[in-house]
């Protein structure tokens, strides 16, 4: 692909509105935590408990930039587990290289994600959180591997690995 003016123009705009739009969210009422999960924390206890990136994407629906997880690089075997509430979400063996700069798998364990309607940048989307604590992970999409075809797209700061 070449890169040209316009694509670094556009990629720097996108990057500007993700910015701006992180910001406005991170600053708003916890959204994440709307619903009735078994595993509950007040605002308070979340902020004490964990760091303000993580905060910001569990409990504010927050983005990480692309390519800032060390866990894009984690190959080893074990279990990710959200960094919250300490439930296992994801199995090593269903993660997968998505090329998009987030931590992605083909599938869940099962019961540990829950999803709702997500149509905020003016685009339906699937969100997922953690079922036990209502903690935001991430998106889930129809573009990913085999079996199952799908997508789950992660924040690395929502997720903790325990190798096996």
């Amino acid at each position: 692909m070449q890169l040209t003016r316009r694509a670094v123009l556009l990629g720097s705009s996108a990057v500007a509105a993700l910015s701006v739009f992180s910001l406005w969210r991170s600053t708003s009422q916890p959204r994440a935590a709307e619903g009735d999960f078994p595993f509950k924390l007040s605002d308070e206890e979340w902020k004490a408990k964990l760091d303000p990136a993580a905060y910001n994407v569990l409990r504010h629906e927050d983005t990480e930039r692309p390519f800032t997880s060390p866990l894009n690089d984690e190959h080893r075997v074990g279990k990710f587990h959200c960094a919250g509430c300490d439930q296992i979400l994801f199995e090593s063996e269903k993660k997968f290289d998505s090329g998009t700069g987030w931590p992605s798998f083909w599938d869940f364990v099962p019961g540990a994600i829950g999803s709702t309607e997500d149509t905020t940048l003016g685009m339906v989307r699937t969100e997922v959180h953690c079922s036990n604590c209502g903690g935001h992970q991430g998106h889930v999409f129809n573009d990913g591997p085999a079996p199952t075809g799908l997508r789950y797209c992660i924040n690395g700061v929502s997720l903790s690995f325990v190798a096996a």
